[in-house]
């Protein structure tokens, strides 16, 4: 293979996958190593017990004209195996039902005064999608990408000025400048979408974050046939089809430097990788044990991580007599008080009734998540005695009982249950203290590009600005593409 040929992918979730795609079919030798048998990480769709279960990430979103997820198909000819769904999730709390579909109508029916409100998001939300396609190098890494920055930002410079107010403000100023911030309930609904999407509630988050991810629901979300995972099996095929390999059940041990560059990867296999460009599907602090491999156990848990989210989650296999005909194939539901997550706060995600792949004939299969802080599982993990087994369970007795609030009968007609908790993501994920959604979206500035110290070395995934979910994963992913490709330059295969 030619110089700078050769790209090593640590990671087979949806961003190292997007990177190799996209890289392979410019003609670079890719080869994506992946500690698991399947590709996908935190978006991936597993098979137990006769179900096939999303791990974490369960809502398609993306797909839309002109999205992130649609872009990427017509670029790599992939035809998603996607169905839109009539409405995005439904929010519970007590007797409030509001059913999030395209046109916001539940919404502005019972939150009359916030019209003014979905009506100035809704134009930012669309001025944000066209830089999301425009694949804006933020924040940029060197001289090259400022002067590609500026370029781009000169071109759109009249439509931007619309967002510029909103820049240096939180969500709850923006709501406070619609006299909304005072309406308890409009900012715990508020609240609960933002912590699914930005990772923190509208104190925190930045408004122009808010605007987009509140903004899901009105595009759309979309069911993948056998489960979110079908994104990343086909953008894997994606990368086999273009000439590149995935190699699975391999971990990477530790990486080999020579000065500034990374030359090559060892893995749990024994085996030596040459690279001439490197691209780590990781978060930094997973990055920083290849590195460091003696930074594990007793010696991090002192430490300490620092302040991030992981999940706490139930994977059911349910009788579907469960649930309704038209019921969401999503539903958050929310506690009446009390701080948002740590079972306060959870998202159901229910397979489709005509979708045989995902569960017996009369089942689904049941993914619920709550946020959870991981200091308290690994604290317990060490403990030993039971500790780590009684928090679980604590948990779990927490979050049926909130779910119940819905779903009267589940409790009693659960087939197949099972936990996963941050310790559980870790060992899964490569994710050090099961860190999952990426950061918390509270400012446009601090944020991390895919730079690192090494030259050759590039991060992707949702630790990458614009972050979590799969079209923040895929935007950030094509811009690490192209950074890399603008650097080394398109290649020919040999």
């Amino acid at each position: 293979m030619s110089e700078h040929n050769r790209v090593i992918v640590i990671g087979a979730g949806i961003g190292g996958l997007t990177v190799g795609a996209l890289l392979a079919r410019k003609g670079y030798s890719v080869s994506i190593v992946e500690s698991r048998a399947y590709p996908g990480g935190c978006a991936a769709t597993f098979e137990r017990q006769g179900y096939r279960f999303d791990a974490g990430a369960t809502v398609g979103c993306g797909f839309h004209k002109n999205g992130p997820l649609a872009l990427l198909g017509e670029d790599l000819g992939i035809a998603w195996p996607v169905m839109t769904c009539p409405a995005a999730w439904d929010f519970i709390q007590g007797d409030r039902s509001i059913h999030l579909s395209h046109s916001r109508q539940e919404i502005l029916a019972q939150f009359p005064d916030s019209r003014l409100f979905w009506d100035e998001q809704d134009r930012i939300a669309s001025l944000l999608w066209s830089l999301a396609g425009d694949t804006l190098p933020w924040p940029p890494a060197g001289l090259s990408e400022l002067d590609v920055l500026f370029r781009k930002l000169i071109r759109k410079a009249p439509s931007l000025a619309p967002m510029m107010p909103l820049v240096n403000k939180s969500a709850l100023q923006w709501l406070r400048e619609h006299g909304l911030d005072s309406d308890s309930d409009f900012v715990r609904f508020i609240d609960a979408q933002l912590l699914i999407s930005v990772q923190t509630t509208s104190e925190h988050a930045n408004a122009l974050n808010a605007a987009i991810a509140l903004d899901l629901p009105s595009k759309g979300t979309h069911r993948l046939t056998g489960g979110i995972g079908s994104v990343s099996e086909k953008l894997a095929e994606a990368v086999e089809s273009a000439g590149g390999r995935l190699i699975y059940n391999r971990s990477v041990e530790n990486l080999e430097r020579k000065g500034r560059r990374v030359v090559s990867l060892n893995t749990s296999d024994g085996a030596r990788h040459p690279a001439d460009i490197v691209v780590a599907n990781l978060t930094p602090d997973s990055l920083r044990l290849l590195f460091d491999p003696h930074a594990s156990g007793a010696n991090r848990i002192k430490k300490g991580p620092k302040s991030g989210w992981s999940a706490f989650v139930l994977y059911l296999g349910v009788e579907e007599s469960v649930f309704r005909e038209g019921d969401a194939g999503h539903v958050q539901i929310v506690a009446g008080s009390g701080d948002l997550g740590e079972g306060n706060s959870i998202f159901v995600s229910v397979s489709p009734s005509d979708d045989s792949l995902r569960a017996p004939e009369g089942f689904r299969a049941v993914t619920v998540s709550t946020h959870t802080r991981p200091e308290k599982w690994f604290e317990a993990k060490e403990r030993g005695d039971g500790a780590y087994e009684e928090l679980k369970a604590s948990y779990t007795k927490k979050v049926m009982s909130l779910i119940s609030q819905h779903f009267e009968n589940m409790e009693g007609r659960i087939a197949v249950m099972s936990a996963a908790t941050p310790v559980t993501w870790e060992r899964y994920t490569g994710r050090s203290f099961g860190y999952v959604g990426g950061y918390a979206q509270t400012s446009l500035f601090g944020v991390r590009g895919p730079g690192t110290p090494f030259r050759n070395l590039f991060l992707a995934g949702d630790s990458v600005f614009p972050g979590q979910s799969l079209p923040g994963v895929v935007t950030s992913s094509r811009r690490v593409a192209a950074l890399v490709e603008r650097k080394y330059g398109p290649r020919s295969k040999k």
